[in-house]
């Protein structure tokens, strides 16, 4: 990034005569940023409509909230709201670097590390910076809420202008400093994987909160949420609201303490922000220096991987148990499936609302997994081509893919449906549910199969896209026809459970569909795997062209 107007990229280091004041350096990186998102807008017109599309909602949901907390005043619980509000939109700023690195381009410092800054100006001039965004505008309403909820008074209104500029300061500086201790990790692999995640945190987040919202309106309302308040009232930045409901009450001695919590805090994080600073730019990273290798490493399993079968089975699910724990894409699906797949069965348990049934929900997205197993290989498919030569080598091949998902599949649908008919007290549905969610799993396994040599496509590996441009059909035909096959497969077994619960005397043999269910899923898996070899093998071609697209 070249020097921006009124930095000079040659000037000394040191020195006030020829540096860089730091009065010079808030306006230029100020306009720094307004230039970065100006041109970023000017690079498409999509892009600028889903800009201000994207800042019109955020902006309508901001002013919403603000009139919502507005509305709470005289309310005895709207501190208690407005302090969990302030933590929860600490604890946003603290994550976001992590989730959305690329999400603005100042937050990497390492970009002007070739410029003659020093720390603390610099630190001075990002912080004013970062207050330019729709980010800071939706926070800024929010605390406005928060403080105009709470403060009665002269003296609380007073308190509260302090309050809201500290509480804004502090999430902004935390961000920033959360950013710069981690920017190595961001700018790497791993860092990429963690972006990758971001979407488990949000479905995960999400369903907290709903589940957070159901249990306020049924159990006892906003006065749940006053034990957790008094407590993080003392916490910076809530303690900014907390002294502005302290002052409003005439506790003018617990306000200023408070007040001088969330002053500490800032300075603290600027302190930690400009340490971190200094590091990154005048430390060397592992781009510029040799990692230092073992003179030798051994290639041979280790580990689990000793207990995996011998021959090309095990060498096939070590491969698939490795693409899960090291490919940035399929770990993030293997991550979401297990998450939501616990979620939803024991939250609607613990809601009371649920059903002993809800367990299978565990089995069926995982295995969703099955389906385009080879798509996941991406361009690398071709050395797993090389070696399939007939239709018994495709067998192998998809026999050793689908036993690795069973290793993680089968306890975690157990360990599911125990929970979930635990918490239910239903502990007598426990046979009926497990065969049920086996006998799923196996048609889905034996559709998943077919499908992956029928509907190949590709997963492209940069980005959050999951199927490469010109493939989404593909992509709907191999997903969802095979959840109706895979639900047509199992029918038997569902019938057979409806059958013996609406008969008389059916609940004696309830405790069948266990070993019933075991024996068909195993069945039809092998069925299946046996039918998608030979059109494996015969489309190799075809298949190693589709996923290599994009």
């Amino acid at each position: 990034m070249s020097a921006p107007s009124g930095v000079s990229a040659g000037a000394a280091p040191s020195g006030t005569s020829t540096g860089v004041s730091a009065a010079s350096i808030t306006p230029v990186v100020v306009r720094l940023k307004l230039s970065l998102l100006r041109n970023g807008l000017r690079q498409s017109t999509g892009r600028r409509a889903a800009f201000i599309a994207s800042a019109v909602l955020v902006l309508l949901f901001a002013a919403l909230q603000l009139l919502g907390l507005i509305a709470l005043r005289g309310n005895r619980h709207a501190a208690a709201v407005g302090v969990l509000l302030v933590a929860v939109l600490a604890l946003g700023w603290a994550v976001m670097p992590l989730f959305f690195p690329s999400g603005d381009e100042t937050l990497d410092p390492t970009r002007l590390v070739m410029l003659p800054l020093r720390p603390r100006p610099l630190v001075r001039a990002l912080l004013a910076a970062s207050l330019v965004g729709i980010g800071p505008l939706f926070t800024f309403c929010l605390l406005l809420g928060a403080v105009i909820s709470v403060a009665h008074g002269t003296a609380a209104y007073v308190t509260a202008v302090l309050a809201l500029g500290l509480a804004l300061l502090v999430c902004v500086a935390l961000a920033r400093a959360v950013a710069a201790a981690n920017i190595r990790l961001l700018s790497s692999r791993k860092g990429r994987d963690l972006a990758v995640l971001s979407g488990l945190v949000v479905a995960v987040g999400a369903q907290l909160v709903n589940f957070g919202a159901q249990r306020l309106g049924s159990t006892g309302g906003l006065a749940k949420l006053d034990p957790a308040a008094d407590v993080l009232r003392w916490i910076p930045p809530a303690s900014a609201v907390g002294a502005v409901d302290s002052v409003s009450a005439g506790s003018y001695g617990s306000g200023i303490v408070q007040l001088a919590l969330c002053a500490a805090a800032l300075a603290g994080l600027l302190a930690l922000w400009s340490r971190h600073l200094t590091k990154l730019m005048t430390s060397p990273d592992g781009s510029t220096l040799q990692a230092a290798e073992p003179a030798a490493r051994e290639r041979g399993s280790s580990g689990p991987a000793r207990l995996l079968p011998a021959g090309r089975t095990g060498t096939v699910m070590e491969r698939s148990l490795r693409y899960v724990w090291r490919d940035p894409k399929t770990k993030a699906a293997w991550v979401t499936s297990l998450a939501i797949g616990l979620i939803v069965p024991v939250f609607n348990a613990l809601q009371g609302t649920g059903s002993v049934y809800f367990a299978c929900f565990a089995a069926g997205m995982l295995g969703i997994q099955m389906y385009n197993q080879f798509g996941q290989d991406t361009s690398a498919f071709w050395m797993v081509a090389l070696t399939i030569s007939s239709p018994r080598d495709a067998y192998v091949e998809l026999r050793g893919r689908a036993l690795a998902l069973l290793v993680i599949t089968l306890p975690y649908a157990t360990l599911v449906s125990t929970v979930t008919t635990g918490l239910l007290g239903a502990w007598q549905k426990l046979p009926e549910v497990l065969g049920l969610s086996f006998a799923l799993l196996g048609a889905m396994l034996a559709t998943g199969a077919w499908s992956s040599a029928r509907f190949p496509y590709s997963i492209p590996q940069e980005g959050y896209k999951n199927v490469a441009p010109g493939q989404a059909g593909l992509a709907w035909i191999a997903i969802f026809g095979g959840l109706i096959s895979a639900a047509l497969l199992a029918s038997p077994v569902i019938a057979l459970t409806i059958w013996l619960n609406v008969s008389a005397d059916g609940d004696a043999w309830t405790w069948l569909l266990l070993p019933v269910g075991t024996a068909y899923g195993a069945l039809i898996t092998l069925l299946g795997l046996r039918l998608a070899a030979p059109r494996t093998a015969n489309r190799l071609p075809e298949i190693l062209a589709a996923v290599s697209k994009g």
